[in-house]
């Protein structure tokens, strides 16, 4: 590494709970790190104490639910870290309040906020352009997308176009392991699809063996996530045979697709 190089951010997933991901940032060089979502604070403190010349600096929240926020106090009473999240959602000990496109410095490196609505109303989405890194919480997982417990179909298909516009090559960081049982269901979707059956045979193997289906990407999930083909035809006349109702545009296929997949 020549002088002045800024070495990439090492991205670790700790699991929690039975299928939770609550993603580690770290910086080699500075022996600093930040975590996204820490809805239990013991697989951070557990790493901070297997790595104790690190120090952890920053806390970066998506939504408010429970499960993602719930070690944020523990962390802060311990570590006195910074804590970021959505403007306009409860959020634990919140120090900085973000809205859509505003920018925060975070090891260095530029961070832009994404206005992400659907599975929670002020659901935000973490991009780092430099690193091609994106935290998406419960709005875009691997193969699917979030329920939509507060906000409309509109709102998360409005969402999920904004995130599918960033480029095929950015690192997609959610925070469940669902990608298996979410391409289960993109298979009986788009069954002729062969990019799907070989993802989901890839997963099927990866999670036989326990490992991690993360980071996705941008571009594979455009190819394999139906919440993001919401205007292949194909898929249309699938979805009105499967709930006998007219399906004619994008939005109709989010509603078909988003009530199937709840009861899948």
């Amino acid at each position: 590494m020549t002088a002045g190089t800024v070495q990439s951010l090492d991205v670790i997933a700790l699991p929690a709970f039975e299928d939770n991901y609550i993603w580690l940032l770290a910086d080699p060089q500075l022996r600093e790190c930040v975590v996204v979502d820490p809805g239990d604070a013991t697989p951070v403190i557990n790493w901070l104490q297997s790595h104790p010349r690190w120090r952890l600096r920053d806390v970066l929240i998506t939504h408010h639910h429970s499960d993602h926020v719930d070690g944020v106090a523990v962390l802060k009473e311990h570590y006195g870290v910074r804590v970021l999240g959505p403007a306009t959602e409860p959020i634990p000990c919140r120090d900085i309040a973000l809205e859509e496109a505003d920018q925060v410095v975070v090891l260095g490196r530029t961070i832009n906020t994404i206005a992400v609505p659907g599975h929670t109303l002020g659901h935000i989405a973490y991009y780092l352009p430099d690193e091609a890194l994106l935290f998406t919480g419960d709005t875009l997982f691997a193969g699917g997308c979030g329920r939509l417990f507060e906000g409309t179909a509109a709102q998360m298909l409005s969402s999920l176009e904004r995130l599918a516009a960033l480029p095929d090559a950015t690192r997609v960081y959610c925070a469940h392991e669902y990608t298996l049982s979410n391409l289960r269901f993109a298979h009986v979707v788009e069954p002729e699809n062969l990019t799907i059956e070989n993802r989901l045979r890839a997963v099927e193997m990866s999670r036989a063996q326990g490992q991690c289906t993360l980071p996705s990407s941008i571009g594979t999930e455009k190819a394999t996530n139906p919440f993001l083909r919401t205007q292949v035809l194909t898929m249309w006349a699938r979805l009105e045979n499967q709930t006998q109702t007219a399906v004619n545009s994008s939005l109709a296929c989010m509603v078909a697709l988003r009530g199937w997949k709840d009861i899948f």
